[in-house]
């Protein structure tokens, strides 16, 4: 059995919360480590058999309900019997009364469980820029009092919308972990993936969820090939493709193949067709760089954001040669926000490696070594500020 390293301190933490309330009263055991050992693996195996039970029962409710009312049931009275069915938690705490920005950061707080470094990293933002960003939604809350409830039809778009995105998030902070030795959290991607399966079956005809659930699964995909045999970043031109698991891929690329002519075009659709088209090149160099960037062209429309932009960046730089892809990349350098992101400075440091700056790109990376709270992309982008020619 593979644990998480948060599952793990969370499980220590209980052993020893235990202790500290049985050992002043019953004494302290012959052999104190085997205790806290044995306390810690109770509390792991109890984890794992809640979850197995949560995902057991959802998929019972999906199976039976009808699409459009088992997402409202999910939050409704059967649900809540339950006492801890996550999908209907996520749609409880996608409030309207809340701006989006509110709903999404406080639901990846309380029910996903992460950090407030997580959610800042996800949203590109520095973290006390979203602890204070949090702390003014919560005053919100207390001075207005929305109450948690189910969704009515009127506003279920929006919810649907809010948890779509914090799975999306989820799946991004498991994915590329913020900070910490490891790149991966398997447990966090994971739980992501089952989530937007379990809601894509309760809703198997919303195309935008269907271009999600095809976005996880083909990002997911590359997993295995991230790191060698050191734990060290892999990126994606570098990546041995037959590490690739094609199951997910084909699973991924039929979804949104299926879901694109389905109705209006989403965000996560166009996202998962990039996806798709970088899963459908043989090597790097076969990569569809013009049909990428016409994508992203289409994403930054739909969805404008720094994220995009950046990658939209690097797209122009592949397709139509590294000044162009600095060129689009320079307004965001400007933005106060956005220098201190180390993907930023990453993806110029690239561009100007292609450029054959070396020196400027060599001190690029090295800026972007500095800015990561991220072990693995530190080392990563270390090497690549002593390699770059």
């Amino acid at each position: 059995m593979r644990w998480s390293r948060l599952l793990c301190e969370d499980a220590a933490q209980e052993a020893l919360l235990a202790a500290a309330r049985q050992w002043p009263r019953q004494g302290v055991p012959d052999n104190p480590r085997a205790w806290l050992i044995r306390v810690a693996s109770r509390k792991l195996i109890d984890e794992q058999r809640r979850r197995q039970a949560d995902a057991a029962r959802e998929l019972r409710v999906a199976d039976h309900a009808p699409p459009a009312e088992a997402l409202v049931a999910a939050s409704g009275e059967d649900g809540a019997q339950h006492g801890d069915d996550t999908l209907a938690m996520l749609v409880l705490c996608a409030h309207p009364a809340l701006s989006e920005s509110s709903r999404v950061a406080l639901t990846l707080r309380a029910v996903a469980g992460l950090s407030t470094a997580q959610i800042a990293a996800v949203f590109l933002v520095p973290e006390p820029t979203m602890a204070q960003r949090m702390s003014r939604a919560k005053s919100t809350i207390r001075a207005t009092g929305p109450r948690l409830g189910p969704p009515t039809r009127d506003d279920l778009p929006a919810r649907l919308h809010a948890v779509r995105h914090v799975l999306y998030l989820t799946f991004t902070a498991g994915h590329t972990a913020a900070a910490g030795p490891d790149l991966l959290d398997v447990d966090l991607a994971d739980e992501a993936i089952r989530l937007a399966e379990r809601l894509h079956r309760v809703l198997p005809s919303d195309s935008e969820t269907a271009g999600l659930l095809a976005l996880l699964l083909l990002t997911h995909a590359r997993a295995r090939a991230r790191n060698d045999e050191h734990g060290d970043l892999i990126p994606l031109g570098e990546q041995d493709r037959t590490l690739w698991d094609r199951d997910l891929i084909t699973r991924g690329t039929l979804l949104i193949e299926a879901a694109l002519p389905a109705g209006t075009v989403g965000p996560f659709q166009l996202q998962a067709a990039i996806a798709a088209v970088h899963a459908e090149a043989g090597t790097a160099a076969d990569t569809d760089w013009l049909q990428i960037t016409m994508l992203y062209r289409m994403l930054e429309r739909a969805a404008p954001s720094p994220t995009v932009t950046l990658n939209l960046a690097v797209a122009i730089g592949m397709a139509h040669g590294p000044q162009a892809g600095l060129a689009t990349l320079a307004p965001l350098l400007a933005r106060e926000g956005q220098r201190r992101n180390h993907r930023v400075h990453a993806a110029r440091a690239h561009l100007l490696e292609l450029a054959g700056d070396a020196a400027g790109s060599r001190a690029a990376y090295s800026h972007a070594a500095q800015l990561t709270q991220s072990l693995t992309e530190r080392r990563y982008l270390n090497r690549k500020a002593t390699t770059a020619r």
